[in-house]
């Protein structure tokens, strides 16, 4: 697992093996990013189950302004932190919170944080895309015309409300990618 384009484009990522968690494998990524490549640029971001943090990690390699890194488990938070380190991300770039999603979305509505971009890849035997979605809108966290970017193993676990439209959609494999933009 490595950055694939960017300031950190080659560098290698630790946590490929890293229990209860499953990367976006290199191509789909390389492929996602070039979809949404022209809306990074300053782009405040969040990686709500972040796992070894690999899309927020590319999100900054892509000139991110800020990127909050979320996971509930010890050894993710610890991995992500890992890989922060030996890219030398500047800490104001970044901000690492180890917490469930509904905390973490709670917490950046407390804080009035609104969002551009928002990875959705939650552990796939669960609703967390459905339950994510619907508190991003109630806490009113993505800026107009930011995006939501859901990957799930079930077309059908992709549940969202008419705020949003869906701009792009893809198979790959047994993973589908969704983009949602606010309207």
């Amino acid at each position: 697992m490595k950055v694939i384009s960017g300031k950190y484009k080659g560098r290698k990522l630790k946590g490929y093996n890293l229990e209860q968690t499953r990367p976006t494998m290199d191509r789909v990524k390389e492929s996602l990013f070039a979809m949404i490549q022209y809306s990074l640029n300053n782009a405040i971001v969040l990686d709500l189950f972040s796992g070894s943090g690999n899309l927020g990690i590319e999100s900054l390699s892509m000139n991110a302004q800020k990127t909050y890194l979320v996971d509930k488990s010890k050894e993710a938070i610890s991995m992500i932190k890992t890989n922060l380190k030996n890219l030398e991300v500047e800490k104001e770039k970044f901000e690492v919170i180890k917490s469930d999603f509904q905390k973490a979305l709670l917490f950046l509505k407390e804080s009035n944080i609104k969002l551009d971009i928002i990875f959705l890849d939650p552990p796939y035997k669960t609703n967390y895309i459905e339950e994510s979605i619907k508190l991003i809108t109630n806490y009113d966290l993505l800026n107009k015309n930011g995006i939501i970017v859901c990957e799930s193993d079930d077309r059908k676990k992709i549940i969202y409300s008419e705020v949003y439209k869906e701009i792009k959609n893809k198979k790959y494999g047994d993973k589908y990618i969704v983009i949602l933009e606010k309207k």
